[in-house]
């Protein structure tokens, strides 16, 4: 079925994806749920009529007919349901019932969040401290498809549209909003209102929206860490303060982009050598899929700290980073090799924040234990102390 509507048709949305040689079913988001229930709320509310599915548009150009779940009516309002469809993405929020309450009012169309809806605590974040978390793109698409249905109804008056998620607090709990400073329950996001499965955007502008926030609560220093391997490690073995860690996942590369993006004046990456000796070659996306040449790298730093070629064949053999470094250790020459490569890394590193800010690195190995660091990496651990 085409995901592109002709004008004025209306389409099921079914849409697909490829990664990784696997078809991935695409689905939409928790912005155009809460829209297509505001619509539907709306069309109630003003016209009498109710509605089995509502039609809404997306900001990626894909139009949407949505199933109303659950519709209830009194004199003053009307209450809609739409489920969350998530696709084969990863997702939370997946077969949820999103609600919205739309009521008549004086003027405007007035948009806030009800039970299950998050409100922000914290700067830095895409709504002002004090709102709830229903994020600007959906605003947008909540205001555009209610006034639609104000056209069509003849009503010039306004329309308060309040939306509500039963299971959202519970929910948030499994999400990033509690470290975020959202409070009471999850997000209404997308910013093209489809899902993809699997989306690295929707990942990067979490570790953006945090490190913004962050960055306005008067935080210069950051440690960033790709997961909990390293999360743990900054906080007991460097004694790291939690508040000014951040997790980035692969995304070192965006990460010190975004360092420098939110004027920090220093950055300090923690992570276990598995994933940051590809730094040492420029690698700043560490997942597998991007490269895997972590052996390849060890090779190159052990042959010049003098490996003799027996032990490098060993350590091209290997599996993981930790079975090569027990190589090179029995070799004697574990110290050298981890010297050449922070230097490698250092490079990189720098390299890419374009000097615009501190930057370090602290590798080490769950089974080694601390292998090396930057320069510039004690320094910035004091000031993260």
């Amino acid at each position: 079925m085409p995901p592109f509507a002709a004008e004025g048709e209306a389409v099921i949305f079914e849409q697909y994806i490829f990664k990784e040689n696997k078809k991935l079913r695409c689905g939409y988001t928790t912005g155009s749920c809460a829209t297509a229930a505001a619509k539907a709320a709306a069309l109630t509310l003003l016209t009498g009529r109710e509605a089995a599915e509502v039609t809404i548009d997306t900001p990626k150009g894909i139009r949407l007919t949505l199933e109303v779940k659950e519709l209830t009516r009194t004199e003053e309002e009307v209450t809609c349901a739409i489920k969350k469809d998530a696709g084969d993405d990863v997702d939370v929020t997946h077969g949820i019932l999103i609600f919205a309450t739309v009521r008549k009012v004086r003027q405007g169309i007035l948009i806030d969040g009800g039970t299950g809806v998050g409100r922000v605590t914290k700067q830095g974040l895409d709504q002002p401290v004090g709102a709830a978390a229903i994020n600007r793109v959906p605003r947008q698409m909540i205001e555009h498809e209610v006034l639609k249905v104000c056209d069509e109804a003849d009503y010039e008056g306004g329309l308060e549209v309040i939306i509500s998620i039963p299971k959202g607090e519970a929910l948030a709990k499994k999400t990033f909003n509690p470290r975020l400073g959202i409070t009471g329950g999850i997000s209404i996001l997308g910013t093209s209102g489809i899902v993809e499965p699997m989306s690295e955007a929707a990942l990067v502008e979490t570790i953006r929206a945090e490190m913004r926030m962050l960055s306005l609560a008067g935080k210069k220093y950051l440690a960033a860490t790709p997961g909990n391997y390293g999360e743990a490690y900054a906080g007991s073995t460097l004694k790291l303060q939690g508040e000014y860690t951040v997790k980035c996942s692969n995304f070192i590369g965006e990460t010190i982009d975004m360092a420098y993006e939110c004027e920090l004046e220093g950055l300090l990456l923690v992570g276990h050598i598995g994933k940051f000796v590809k730094l040492a070659g420029g690698v700043m996306n560490t997942h597998s899929k991007f490269a895997d040449c972590r052996l390849e790298l060890l090779c190159t730093c052990c042959l010049l700290a003098g490996g003799a070629q027996e032990l490098l064949e060993q350590i091209l053999a290997c599996v993981t980073t930790d079975e090569a470094l027990d190589s090179i250790k029995n070799a004697g020459i574990l110290t050298k090799t981890m010297d050449i490569l922070m230097e490698k890394i250092e490079y990189h590193i720098k390299h890419r924040a374009y000097e615009g800010l501190k930057i370090g690195a602290v590798v080490f190995s769950n089974t080694h234990g601390f292998l090396g660091q930057t320069k510039e990496a004690s320094y910035l651990i004091e000031r993260l102390k």
